[in-house]
């Protein structure tokens, strides 16, 4: 590769970068230089207990979350992979929902699954930093991008629409362990959600 041809390849990276910077910025995600951070996960992580309702408490910014009362279900498939549903209100009134396809991606890492939503789209991560299965779970899943930058989502997660704030700091403690800034955490709306039991 000549110097020119190099440059070149430089300035559309560069213009790449700051396109995907921007439009990052204007939806809100989380988007960083480098590569993901490699935060520990729950040992020993029990895939059935985790099974069932959980509600989102507080989460990085998301742009395909639009609406409030944010809820997944997760139930075990004979297959011994995870079925996900993700439902949320919308601001029209209207439930939306979405259903995936979670699995382990190796077994002696259990905590680590990978998430399916389309066909032909990369799975995304899932990672279960921590959880106490009847309670709280704290959830991280971060892409990495020509090793130049990675977007993460991160969720607080609950098995009834409110945590006590000490637990809360607990799990903010460990996203901040894992380097992630807890201070763009956004507390999630689940009020005025009866229409969705």
């Amino acid at each position: 590769m000549d110097m020119k041809t190099f440059k070149r390849s430089t300035l559309n990276v560069k213009v790449l970068f700051a396109f995907l910077l921007t439009a990052a910025a204007a939806e809100g995600q989380s988007f960083h230089q480098g590569n993901c951070p490699q935060p520990s996960v729950q040992e020993n992580f029990n895939v059935t207990q985790y099974m069932g309702t959980w509600y989102e408490v507080e989460k990085l910014p998301a742009m395909f979350e639009r609406g409030k009362c944010n809820q997944a279900t997760y139930s075990l498939l004979d297959d011994g992979t995870v079925k996900v549903r993700n439902v949320e209100l919308l601001a029209n009134g209207k439930i939306s929902s979405i259903e995936g396809v979670a699995k382990v991606k190796n077994s002696s890492q259990p905590a680590i699954l990978d998430v399916s939503f389309f066909r032909g789209v990369p799975d995304a991560p899932y990672w279960v930093l921590s959880t106490d299965y009847h309670s709280h779970a704290l959830v991280y899943s971060c892409s990495d991008y020509f090793g130049l930058f990675h977007i993460d989502f991160a969720w607080i997660l609950a098995r009834t629409r409110v945590l006590t704030g000490d637990i809360i700091l607990q799990l903010h403690d460990k996203l901040t362990a894992a380097g992630v800034k807890v201070n763009r955490l956004t507390v999630s709306d689940q009020t005025g959600c009866d229409v969705m039991t």
